[in-house]
């Protein structure tokens, strides 16, 4: 999170900006030979009334409704009594009626705006609460999903005994390091991700040898950009975990990356057999994560900053995803 981040979520500075936004549009609207001195007074009477209102009154609305209103009509007479009467007596006059009506009306209009202001940062906190626990959510759905695919081709080769296990298990223990201790952020430095993904490329290759055609290019310069960690990982395994042979020809995978200084072009495609069983679940796989998961997260973190496309076509399933960051 930026400093400038930190200091919009802060709850003093919110409210400091708030009084200070009305403090000069009272400067402006008031008519007195000394408008500052009256917009302070206003802003200390409408203080008192406008937290009481936030803090102690509004929490009824949604349990008792009548309370609620009797409270707010109640706080709102007693904080314009308070300054009708004390103007009274600066001026020596009697109370009047007219005074009172007009301050009540403008004590309710901000009991009335400050209310709003909290009900609207409320809901927008817990709209924010729900998201990341969604997300959090779906990358611990992420992290054990992987562990399992990967700990069965460990699995495979121990039991032909291969020499490739020692290896294979280098790259798995990189793997996990990142995932367990270098995603807890919301955001990570693009070139670890990118990093990431070559080990895990590495790591396939090591497992299927001679027996799949895998490239891996990236072209354009390594920006100093972040992305949202294991998000580009689901399509790549999922390529791996679908590959099969088309028409007879040798089973393949092609990831291709292509980094600009504001948007990354993915692109990840694997050879399929479309005869047989894989192709019906490729999207979803046996644990109905997978690609399902990266859209989620997708329309979560980057809701009006990625365009993704997925195809199947002539025994390729393709994936182009463009991010913009």
């Amino acid at each position: 999170m930026s400093k400038f981040d930190t200091w919009v979520d802060n709850k003093l500075v919110q409210n400091i900006f708030v009084w200070a936004v009305l403090f000069i549009i009272l400067i402006g609207g008031i008519q007195s030979e000394n408008r500052m001195a009256t917009a302070l007074y206003a802003i200390l009477f409408l203080m008192p009334t406008v937290y009481v209102t936030n803090y102690v009154i509004l929490p009824f609305f949604q349990k008792k409704k009548i309370i609620f209103f009797i409270l707010f009509i109640l706080n709102g007479i007693l904080f314009t009594l308070i300054p009708v009467y004390l103007i009274s007596q600066a001026i020596e006059q009697s109370l009047s009626l007219k005074m009172f009506l007009n301050l009540f009306g403008f004590v309710l209009l901000a009991m009335i705006f400050g209310m709003a202001i909290r009900i609207a940062r409320d809901s927008f906190k817990r709209r924010q609460e729900v998201k990341e626990a969604e997300l959090k959510l779906l990358k611990g759905q992420l992290n054990p999903h992987f562990l399992f695919n990967t700990l069965n081709n460990l699995y495979g080769l121990s039991v032909i005994k291969s020499d490739k296990l020692p290896n294979l298990m280098l790259k798995l223990s990189d793997l996990l390091r990142y995932s367990l201790y270098e995603t807890r952020e919301a955001f990570v430095s693009l070139k670890k991700e990118i990093s990431y993904l070559e080990n895990y490329v590495s790591l396939e290759k090591i497992r299927l040898e001679e027996q799949a055609e895998i490239n891996f290019t990236i072209t354009g310069q390594l920006v100093d950009k972040e992305i949202a960690p294991m998000l580009l990982i689901v399509f790549v395994e999922n390529a791996f975990k679908h590959l099969g042979t088309s028409d007879g020809e040798k089973s393949r995978v092609n990831i291709t990356m292509d980094i600009s200084e504001n948007e990354v072009a993915f692109r990840c495609e694997n050879s399929f057999d479309i005869y047989g069983e894989k192709e019906a679940n490729l999207e979803k796989g046996k644990s109905g994560i997978g690609l399902v998961n990266a859209k989620k997260r997708l329309h979560l973190i980057y809701p009006d900053a990625h365009c993704l496309e997925i195809e199947k076509t002539n025994g390729v399933f393709s994936v182009d995803l463009k991010l913009s960051i």
